[in-house]
């Protein structure tokens, strides 16, 4: 499967590198005779560039769908740890609003009642589960993303690029939530039923033995609404976000920007795009706070007992957590690819084909 996506890759608008070379004609530049000595061509120098970098691999290679997935287990599972307290806090918060009134209030109270070791709690289904859904959601989705470019063709690819990345994301994220929840909801149960269990470990047969696999998978179609959503978000409107601050932010191209700085602008475009996440999911994620936390109750009940109000608490302390967890994963996922030398194409460009049809080219 693998062999045929990187065929298919490689005719791919994403797959920037490639089509500048073409753009500039530096195919055929061996056969062609010597031209006149003149100044030199920017883009011709930058295309240069471009072939110099040595890859480790291909665009849409087997190798480089595995590498995206590692870099999405390491960027996906160190920071969910990482924010552990955090999301604690803020799931008691959801599911009890009465007893922890605020984030700081909720950090105290749990202080008080837990100790410091208590604000770990949930560290090991955080660490499993994050990872799982970090490999199926970043390596599906530039699986999805070449797959779907290629089905619309070049041009219509990049026309409705915004689509392809809220239809990509979304698919990897439909896996990827079936990978997170068992662990998601170990984790509530652990964060927010005091005595229930401390660990993993008396967590999971506890849970089996009194509802079995349902109480694992109760909460995936819940999942599917908050993490649906929010993928779409943190991946279309980072690509965007990333789009416009090289088009309108940065004062040079992103050829001529050093690694360093291009990985700022990524952590700056996952910043943007984190704040808006964490709106678009937050009614879904209380919604699930409190359904893996009760036995019995549906979506709908528990969403029509908490009400409008009642889905928006914790809105601040989610806003924090996601903005920059989400701009550290984009951040730690760029330079995992970095590290590994694959592919990073630049924003996509306009093919030459449709600049000629809207009469932008002589």
């Amino acid at each position: 499967m693998f062999s045929s996506v990187a065929h298919l890759a490689r005719a791919n608008p994403f797959n920037a590198p490639h089509l500048q070379l073409v753009h500039d004609g530096l195919t055929g530049h061996r056969s062609s005779p010597a031209a006149p000595p003149g100044p030199p061509r920017r883009s011709r120098n930058l295309a240069a560039a471009a072939v110099e970098e040595q890859y480790s691999c291909d665009y849409g290679s087997g190798r480089f769908f595995i590498l995206c997935g590692l870099g999405g287990i390491i960027s996906c599972g160190t920071t969910h740890t990482a924010l552990v307290p955090l999301d604690l806090v803020k799931c008691r918060m959801q599911v009890d609003p009465q007893k922890y009134k605020g984030i700081f209030n909720g950090f105290s109270v749990t202080l008080k009642e837990d100790g410091v070791r208590g604000l770990a709690k949930g560290w090991a289904p955080t660490f499993i589960g994050y990872s799982m859904q970090g490999l199926c959601k970043f390596g599906f989705y530039e699986v999805f993303k070449v797959l779907y470019s290629n089905m619309l063709g070049e041009e219509n690819a990049y026309l409705w690029r915004t689509s392809l990345y809220l239809a990509s994301s979304a698919s990897a994220e439909f896996f990827a939530d079936i990978a997170l929840a068992p662990m998601e909801a170990a984790k509530v149960r652990i964060q927010t039923q005091p005595g229930y269990a401390n660990t993993l470990r008396d967590a999971a047969p506890k849970m089996y033995k009194e509802e079995g696999l349902k109480a694992f998978y109760k909460g995936v179609a819940p999942l599917w609404m908050r993490q649906i959503p929010y993928t779409m978000m943190k991946f279309a409107c980072f690509e965007r976000t990333v789009e416009a601050l090289y088009k309108f932010v940065v004062p040079k191209p992103r050829s001529e920007c050093t690694k360093a700085e291009q990985l700022v602008v990524t952590f700056v475009a996952g910043y943007i795009a984190g704040v808006f996440c964490a709106i678009v999911s937050h009614p879904a994620d209380s919604v699930v706070s409190v359904l893996n936390k009760e036995k019995g109750s549906s979506a709908s009940q528990v969403l029509q007992r908490l009400g409008f109000k009642g889905v928006w608490k914790g809105l601040f302390a989610r806003i924090i957590m996601i903005g920059t967890l989400t701009a550290l994963q984009w951040f730690i996922y760029d330079s995992v690819k970095v590290y590994f030398r694959l592919p990073r194409p630049p924003p996509p460009e306009m093919p030459e084909s449709l600049k000629k049809k809207l009469g932008l080219t002589q």
